[in-house]
């Protein structure tokens, strides 16, 4: 039974297992996609969203968490100089995997991970979809009784 492991261990030793995903933390964050095996991507997923949630608030104390995990100073300046800029609005999942199927070599499980607003292909049509009306404007608020009001005002003006 698996109860209460959360961490997979990928078949190596503590510090070459966090030397491995900051690695691929930095590798996807300077190709903004990088291909591996499913069970690494599902846990570099782990390791690279708290990082880049980190990197929406600019701080020194955030930058020296996020530098102590990643150890290259290079991707700790794209990640919150351009990567934090495109994911500012978004409230989490950054990361997107894709299985791309078996390797050749020796059978293993491939996959596709991907920082989500990097992608022109996935995001061409949501960039035209417009936020939906609140329940308060489909009611008929106060913005749609403020209109006539107004129209009114100006056409005793013009009389």
């Amino acid at each position: 039974m698996r109860h209460g492991k959360k961490v997979n261990h990928l078949g190596r030793q503590t510090a070459h297992r966090k030397a491995m995903l900051a690695n691929m933390a930095c590798s996807l964050i300077e190709h903004k996609r990088i291909n591996t095996t499913v069970a690494k991507a599902k846990a570099l997923k782990q390791f690279v969203e708290p990082m880049i949630t980190k990197s929406k608030e600019d701080t020194t104390h955030n930058r020296r968490i996020v530098m102590a995990r990643l150890r290259q100073k290079d991707a700790v300046i794209e990640l919150f100089r351009d990567v934090a800029v495109k994911v500012g609005d978004r409230p989490g999942g950054y990361t997107r995997i894709i299985k791309l199927g078996s390797r050749l070599g020796d059978a293993a499980d491939m996959a596709m991970i991907e920082l989500v607003d990097y992608n022109e292909i996935y995001n061409v049509g949501k960039a035209t979809k417009k936020k939906s009306s609140t329940r308060r404007s489909r009611r008929g608020g106060s913005k749609p009784a403020a209109a006539p009001a107004t129209e009114t005002k100006a056409t005793k003006e013009e009389e």
